[in-house]
């Protein structure tokens, strides 16, 4: 019971925070909302009039007097209907490209401000959905409201009309209306139902796609594309059944309507006979009542726009779910002069309601470098995220040179810290700007001794056009590609370097020399080191062995060799590992991941 009162607040607040946005939305639209407003007015207004200025001409016309200035009017009016529709098709289209643009950039803005969190609620693809056809359709909420309200002045206005006409005819109308009404609301909480069943849907199917072309080398490996076709294409079916659903509702309310508007109209106009058999009414004024009446049960317009309503909704829901999660905030201090001393206080992380990281307490003396080692789902890179503050933690403070990392702006704390990964996503439009990306205006003698620190200027000597090789058209391993990826973070000026098992791929040779390089032309650095390798760890000055979460122990290497379970984690294959400074293979010297 408990449960579902939660799941219900829950739920109401999404739909207010998904109405709330909306109302941004229509206002982000710029000036093309009001415009569709005003036009969208004058074309209601003008359809009020029509039926009137018509029945005058005709009366004029049958009682043999002048008709031209009734005439003259519906022509007006026609011609005011024309220009009204031809203008309001164009705001909408104007107020509906801004309004998305603007949703698109607010919802990439913040999700490039979620950082690495991003992926652990919403997978790749139910994003891209979400940021590309949902924003679409929420942004449709500036014409869907503006011509649902307007729908409903021709019914209204139509009622007026009929009881100026004769109000036996309005009483009429409205004593047959209750059925066309509930068919209409019938109408709106199925669909609403649908729309956003077909959203998440389409969600979880692009998630899936996305999944195979990440994993399309294994798959292709494995012999597997059969397979893996039939499970990204397994959501098709519900797809299917949604979409033959939205187009149920729609042909149910059609037939309905089909049905209840002739009767509506049949009923109005037997008055409308009575009347004018009796006297009560003219001929044009019956022929304006029978407009009247199909423009006030004409609800085509209103279902229309109550299924784009429900579908800007929908993707207003979706958006503003993301939009809920909180960013990443930052402060306007700066870092006072200071060697890089790196310090965590009893901090603790939870993912997914596992606790990964619990009570680290660690100090790096500025201009030093600290292996973080350990086995699988240890916590290293999350210790290394949170060091950088690629994540924040739960509990306890990360401060770097004695300032809490949460109150630095942010250009201030990513000039102070850099980052190295095992699979770096290259960025920039030439291999210079790959290895300047992120930096502040690096210049090309920086980013030479940044490639040279990595060991890539060689291979960066071989390229068509060197440093000013389009990266599209650069051909790279694994090795490579981690090569640009730590002559980016040693291109990068800052005080603090963090390198989450960024020399993985590296032949021994290679990672040896950028291990020198580390040492030496870094070695004014605070470097924090995810190391899987023995060679690694040998030459951090210290090492923090972590062990479900927590620190185990710390020391140097040569300290901590002598516990088997620590040899242990650098043995991939059985057998006692030597001593240290005995001659290791190559394949020995990797830790178990």
């Amino acid at each position: 019971m408990t449960g579902s009162v939660l799941d219900r607040s829950d739920a109401i607040r999404n739909r207010r925070g998904a109405d709330r946005l909306l109302l941004r939305v229509t206002r982000n639209s710029g000036p093309w909302a009001p415009a569709l407003m005003v036009t969208a007015l004058i074309v209601t207004v003008a359809q009020l009039c029509l039926p009137a200025l018509l029945g005058r001409a005709l009366d004029d016309a049958l009682s043999g007097r002048f008709a031209g200035p009734w005439t003259a009017g519906c022509a007006a009016v026609v011609l005011l209907l024309v220009t009204g529709e031809a203008l309001s098709e164009l705001a909408t289209g104007h107020s509906a490209a801004r309004a998305t643009a603007w949703l698109r950039h607010r919802l990439l803005d913040h999700l490039l401000a979620l950082g690495p969190r991003t992926g652990s609620r919403f997978p790749g693809g139910d994003l891209v959905s979400r940021v590309v056809t949902g924003a679409a359709d929420a942004a449709g909420a500036v014409s869907a409201a503006t011509w649902l309200v307007l729908s409903l002045v021709p019914t209204v206005g139509g009622v007026v009309a009929l009881w100026l006409i004769d109000p036996w005819l309005a009483v009429t109308f409205l004593l047959a209306l209750p059925p066309l009404l509930l068919c209409l609301r019938a109408f709106t909480r199925d669909v609403s139902e649908v729309i956003t069943g077909y959203q998440r849907t389409q969600g979880a199917l692009a998630t899936a796609l996305v999944d195979a072309l990440t994993g399309i080398r294994t798959i292709a490996a494995a012999g597997t594309a059969d397979r893996e076709a039939v499970r990204v294409l397994d959501r098709l079916p519900e797809l299917n059944r949604l979409g033959h659903g939205m187009w149920r509702a729609q042909t149910r309310m059609a037939a309905q309507t089909a049905l209840l508007i002739p009767l509506l109209e049949v009923a109005v106009l037997g008055v409308a006979g009575f009347a004018l058999a009796g006297g009560r009414i003219s001929l044009g004024q019956m022929v304006a009542a029978a407009q009247y009446t199909a423009l006030a049960a004409g609800l085509g317009m209103t279902t229309v726009q109550l299924g784009r309503l429900a579908r800007a909704r929908a993707g207003g829901r979706r958006a503003a779910e993301v939009l809920a999660e909180p960013g990443m905030s930052y402060g306007t201090g700066r870092l006072p002069e200071g060697p890089g001393r790196l310090e965590l206080r009893d901090v603790a992380v939870s993912r997914r309601g596992v606790r990964v990281l619990d009570g680290i307490d660690l100090v790096v003396p500025g201009g030093t470098s600290v292996a973080v080692v350990g086995g699988s789902g240890a916590g290293k890179s999350l210790l290394a995220a949170v060091a950088g503050r690629l994540a924040d933690p739960d509990r306890g403070t990360v401060l770097l040179d004695g300032v809490p990392l949460p109150r630095l702006s942010r250009p201030e704390l990513r000039s102070a810290v850099g980052h190295a990964f095992e699979r770096p996503a290259l960025f920039g439009a030439t291999m210079a700007g790959a290895i300047g990306y992120g930096a502040r205006e690096p210049s090309p003698e920086r980013i030479a001794w940044a490639a040279g620190r990595a060991r890539l200027d060689h291979f960066v000597q071989h390229l068509p056009e060197g440093y000013g090789t389009p990266l599209a058209d650069v051909p790279m391993s694994g090795g490579e590609a981690q090569r640009i990826g730590l002559a980016r973070a040693f291109a990068h000026a800052g005080r603090l370097l963090v390198l989450d098992d960024a020399t993985s791929s590296l032949d021994t040779v290679t990672e040896r020399q950028v291990t020198l390089a580390l040492t030496e032309a870094l070695g004014d650095r605070t470097r924090i080191l995810v190391a899987h390798r023995a060679s690694t760890a040998a030459a951090a000055d210290q090492v923090v062995w972590l062990d479900g979460g927590r620190i185990r122990n710390r020391g140097t290497h040569r300290e901590l060799w002598h516990d088997p379970e620590y040899r242990r984690l650098f043995r991939p294959v059985r057998g006692d590992w030597p001593a240290p400074g005995d001659r290791l293979a190559p394949d020995d010297r990797t830790a178990s991941k």
